[in-house]
């Protein structure tokens, strides 16, 4: 089935942001510094991908997505707080993210970690305050938070930062990709898939998903650091070589690299072969991974 991708994308989105301006504190809610510059990450642009996918995947199940519709902007708010602190000074030390400036340049930084921290506790509140089963919201909660911390983005972040302007092999560059990156869009696939009553060989299949797209997420990601341009990508292009950070292009070559992207938009697309109609976003959003310029 042909699916309007960039209608989809838009309209699943555009749900998201009406959710997200009911669920994040107004700016005259006290303190309005700390609720001012949380809006401001949160509302300075994006895709809003991993809720995006976690409503594509509670589609490709049977379910009605917009029951979840909460749960998906819990991924956004911790995808935002993950940038928030990824940008500071002691991180990634990045001046602007999606083309103006970080919030911890705005704000300053003692109120950007905090900032970041309320987006993460805020986060898991909408999870724990869902409609779904008890039983359901702890197995949500669970996986998001196992995404999030030692083993997840945290974990990928802490060996990202101590492999900068050192040489890794393949196998280290891998595991902070994963991590850092893919176990959040592992995790949105997941929680669509769970709250929208999927089947045991769903769930498995979904991950399977979610995982490769999610490392070939961060690979175009490394590409487009040095193709893209500072004004397509939102941040100073060519960052990850400035500090050192081994990417798939410097490690393996950039024909290599695309080879290896094509091969994992195969096999997430392969992983939904028993899936019907219903799974063409995922599909198509597998393709708009490869094929992004920002």
């Amino acid at each position: 089935m042909a699916i309007d991708i960039g209608r989809y994308l838009s309209e699943r989105a555009e749900m998201v942001e009406r959710a997200l301006e009911a669920i994040v504190p107004a700016l005259d809610c006290r303190p309005a510094r700390l609720h001012e510059a949380m809006r401001y990450a949160l509302f300075g642009g994006g895709k809003r991908l991993r809720p995006v996918l976690a409503l594509a995947a509670a589609e490709a199940v049977g379910a009605d997505s917009t029951l979840l519709i909460r749960e998906a902007c819990a991924l956004e708010l911790l995808h935002t707080y993950t940038l928030v602190h990824d940008d500071l000074p002691a991180m990634d030390d990045d001046d602007y993210r999606r083309g103006r400036l970080s919030t911890h340049k705005v704000f300053g930084e003692a109120v950007a970690i905090l900032a970041g921290d309320a987006l993460q506790t805020l986060a898991f509140g909408v999870l724990a305050s869902g409609d779904h089963p008890a039983g359901k919201k702890t197995e949500a909660i669970r996986l998001i938070a196992d995404a999030c911390g030692s083993q997840g983005v945290i974990g990928g972040q802490v060996v990202d930062i101590e492999s900068e302007n050192r040489k890794i092999d393949a196998a280290e560059l891998d595991y902070i990709h994963r991590h850092k990156t893919g176990c959040l869009m592992r995790a949105s696939v997941l929680l669509g898939a769970l709250l929208g009553g999927c089947s045991p060989e769903q769930y498995r299949r979904l991950s399977d998903y979610g995982e490769a797209i999610g490392l070939c997420f961060q690979i175009s990601d490394d590409i487009l650091d040095v193709l893209g341009t500072t004004a397509e990508i939102g941040k100073p292009a060519g960052s990850d070589q400035a500090r050192g950070k081994a990417t798939y292009p410097s490690m393996h070559g950039m024909d290599a690299s695309r080879r290896r992207l094509s091969q994992l938009c195969r096999e997430s697309i392969d992983a939904l072969e028993t899936f019907d109609d219903k799974a063409a976003p995922l599909r198509a959003l597998a393709l708009l991974v490869v094929e992004r310029k920002k």
